[in-house]
């Protein structure tokens, strides 16, 4: 009697790909750019940046799912009025950057990475495009509205949805239907395990390229606060590599070191220390 077969994965490819993904999942949710943003920690400049990069992703996402609209590894999933965000993103560029936005925007290097992934794919590998649609729209459907009410009230913008059209979809009267739509969907796409798992394996990749786009804005986004940082201005910028001996010392704008602030001023010691006391006091309180 023949032995059946173990199924190493879940037969419906929506499923697999959940199931696949569930860890780097946790990666992109846990980055620190994100976990900033869902705690309300967001700036202007952090939003902009992050808007400007999903403009050029989905650009060039847009870009090859026209390319393959009527292509049966991809048209089934073809919704691009209930879907497509490239009109949405273009009038929140307007709204962050002017008029002339176009002009204005920036393009990091972590998006330029993604953007270039996803023309290769639509362009060599279309049936592999399922995987970066999966990942993005069904990502916004899912975590968009939270997103939106966030930055709303994170960057005190207007009710009225100016600003954060991106995280907006008129054309879907129900988000948790129209995911299972799309999923159903997913699921007749005909391919076979080779292809199937090479799906799988690209969208682990799609959620590995968002990380590295959210490291690289919390990198910039540090930069940005070290030049405006008081220890940064001119004059008294700490020598980097003399270990503890620069602990102690400050630069002077002619060079010379001198012995730290604090070394000199026993009364500025003082107060730091009752402050310490002082916030530590607060904090067992809120504690209890």
């Amino acid at each position: 009697m023949e032995r059946p077969q173990p199924d190493s994965m879940p037969q419906d490819l929506s499923e697999a790909l959940k199931e696949a993904t569930k860890e780097v999942h946790v990666q992109a949710e846990n980055a620190e750019f994100m976990k900033n943003f869902q705690k309300g920690q967001v700036t202007r400049k952090g939003f902009k940046l992050v808007m400007a990069s999903l403009y050029h992703i989905y650009v060039a996402l847009e870009e090859e799912i026209e390319r393959n609209k009527e292509n049966p590894v991809y048209a089934p999933l073809y919704f691009p009025e209930e879907l497509h965000r490239r009109a949405a993103l273009e009038r929140d560029m307007a709204f962050w950057y002017g008029p002339r936005w176009e002009d204005a925007i920036p393009y990091t290097q972590a998006t330029r990475r993604y953007v270039r992934r996803l023309h290769e794919v639509g362009r060599k590998e279309p049936e592999l495009l399922v995987a970066h649609a999966y990942t993005r729209y069904l990502g916004d459907l899912s975590g968009g509205q939270v997103l939106k009410k966030i930055a709303q009230k994170a960057l005190d913008l207007p009710s009225s949805g100016e600003g954060v059209d991106f995280f907006t979809f008129p054309n879907v009267a129900s988000a948790t239907k129209f995911k299972q739509l799309y999923r159903s969907r997913m699921n007749t796409l005909e391919m076979t395990p080779e292809v199937r798992q090479r799906v799988i394996e690209e969208a682990k990749a799609a959620f590995l390229l968002n990380i590295q786009l959210f490291e690289e804005l919390q990198e910039l986004l540090g930069q940005d606060a070290e030049d405006q940082s008081p220890s940064q201005a001119p004059g008294l910028r700490r020598r980097v590599g003399s270990g503890a001996r620069d602990a102690a010392l400050m630069e002077t704008p002619r060079g010379k070191p001198q012995p730290n602030l604090l070394s000199q001023a026993p009364l500025l010691r003082w107060v730091l220390t009752l402050s310490f006391v002082v916030a530590t006091v607060a904090v067992g309180l809120y504690v209890m």
